[in-house]
């Protein structure tokens, strides 16, 4: 009798193997998400080129309101400053988005990124559409601040990462 109870006292050991085992790839499979490789010191590094874009950006906006002002004058100065602010508000919104992204997990940051380039782009071309429908004298002008703010801001941020790239 002693042998059968060794003998049942193996295989309950075994069976308690057995689902420790089961339970052991459960639970990797289950588990929390691989190890990710570790985010830099200092996240501030996204974002640090926004203080000088938004400079460059304000000059834009008093140069473009000024020109706006000579061609039309103040419905003309008032679109080319709208212009130039939309873009550099949804420039900015972007930026932020993406550097949230890619510091709290970069997994997440090409879908964000291209949600946020194409709501910033289809608001940008309802914005345009709509101008074009309106009947107002500043319309022209808000569509040439756009498009200044698009080149100048996508100029000066190229400029920036490729002087802050470049070893000196």
């Amino acid at each position: 009798m002693n042998t059968e109870v060794d003998e049942y006292e193996q295989e309950r050991q075994r069976a308690l193997e057995f689902q420790r085992q089961l339970a052991a790839e459960r639970d990797e499979e289950d588990g929390p998400l691989p190890d990710l490789p570790p985010l830099p010191a200092d996240p501030r590094w996204r974002v640090a080129h926004l203080p000088f874009l938004s400079a460059v950006s304000f000059a834009l906006l008093l140069c473009a309101s000024s020109a706006g002002f000579f061609a039309g004058g103040a419905p003309s100065a008032l679109g080319a400053a709208a212009g130039v602010l939309i873009v550099t508000v949804s420039f900015t919104m972007s930026t932020l988005v993406i550097a949230w992204a890619d510091t709290v997990r970069p997994a997440m940051l090409m879908p964000l990124a291209l949600f946020t380039y194409v709501l910033k782009y289809g608001a940008l071309g309802v914005v345009l559409a709509f101008g074009v429908s309106v009947d107002w004298a500043g319309k022209n002008a808000l569509g040439w601040g756009i498009v200044a703010g698009v080149v100048v801001w996508t100029a000066v941020q190229a400029w920036w990462f490729h002087k802050v790239s470049r070893p000196n």
